[in-house]
């Protein structure tokens, strides 16, 4: 009977008030039970309990491998542009003054517009959080910290639209990402820089490639073929095959005897192809995010079944154009609209 008895007993839990304090407002808070995660009902501030500071070893690892990608990437955009001036303007200026001023004009522009964008994307501030009161119950008005945690990397409140880089040691607010080779964050205050270098260092990476292949072509030694190509025949695709064969050695034979400049064109034009490639996916991929009214953290954070509003107004409303003029743009969500209507 004694061991039937031991059999039926339970283990049975009693719930007990948990206090704590909120950071945001220091006032005293009786939760039901214990909460690793709580919102306050009076400034809106919340507190994860289980959010502690952590330790970043390779702090100083990452700020030096963002400084070197700035210095190779400076080192480039400065290789390019001497290397394209040295190679293009005095084969332009042989030709004609017109075209080498005209020229002239242009790389000085695409070139002060590419480097100055550049320069404020790395070394401008990303954007800090606002400033504000917390700590204490007087200064913290109701709803005052709605939805803002606690940074304790920084030990301050973070705002909603916040996001610690653990890269850079602080808080951005409206962070995209952190871009090691601008060295910096992407947030509110340098995101339109970032846009603007993008759509600076496309066009010029095509106007390098076009003018690279352009001067190129006037002082490329002629090309001679083993075989002259009206000699050839054959099945058509036999003849196609072979006619191109011998095209590739002529090219390659003839590129053998480049002089140090058409060596630099060559080179200027893979690597201004191979660069606008890669830049001009990120620019589309930034480009979407933000016609979607997005930054790229904020999609991640999407939920899938989310409505979201895509719109060109977006678009001007980033880079600051009056909405008078966003008005006679197509919104694909108004049509979608009066399509299901």
């Amino acid at each position: 009977m004694a061991d039937s008895d031991d059999k039926d007993q339970f283990v049975a839990t009693v719930s007990e008030d948990h206090e704590t304090t909120c950071w945001g407002c220091g006032l005293r808070l009786i939760l039901p039970s214990y909460a690793p995660v709580f919102k306050c009902g009076w400034c809106g501030a919340v507190t994860n309990q289980n959010d502690k500071k952590r330790e970043n070893k390779w702090f100083w690892w990452k700020r030096l491998r963002d400084r070197c990608f700035v210095c190779v990437l400076l080192g480039f955009m400065l290789l390019v542009i001497g290397g394209g001036l040295w190679a293009v303007l005095p084969i332009l200026f042989a030709n004609g003054l017109f075209a080498g001023v005209l020229h002239s004009f242009i790389a000085a522009v695409l070139s002060l517009s590419t480097l100055s964008t550049f320069v404020l994307a790395s070394f401008g501030c990303a954007g800090t959080p606002p400033i504000i009161d917390w700590g204490s119950y007087p200064a913290v008005g109701k709803g005052h910290l709605e939805n803002y945690t606690f940074c304790h990397d920084c030990s301050k409140p973070k705002s909603p639209r916040s996001h610690h880089c653990r890269s850079c040691g602080i808080c951005i607010l409206d962070m995209d990402h952190h871009c090691p080779f601008i060295g910096n964050c992407v947030g509110a205050a340098n995101h339109r820089h970032f846009i603007l270098f993008l759509i600076s260092a496309v066009t010029s990476m095509l106007y390098v490639a076009f003018m690279s292949a352009y001067v190129g072509s006037l002082i490329w030694p002629p090309l001679t073929y083993k075989q002259p190509l009206g000699s050839l025949s054959g099945v058509n695709s036999d003849l196609a095959w072979r006619t191109l064969r011998e095209i590739f050695l002529a090219l390659l034979n003839s590129a053998l005897l480049l002089s140090s400049r058409g060596l630099v064109l060559m080179y200027l034009f893979f690597a201004s192809i191979s660069v606008q490639i890669g830049l001009s996916v990120l620019l589309w991929q930034q480009l979407s995010y933000i016609y979607e009214g997005k930054t790229y953290l904020s999609h991640l954070r999407t939920a899938p079944d989310e409505v979201v509003e895509k719109d060109c107004k977006n678009i001007l409303r980033f880079f600051g154009c009056p909405y008078s003029v966003s008005r006679f743009l197509p919104s694909v969500s108004d049509s979608q609209k009066r399509h299901k209507k």
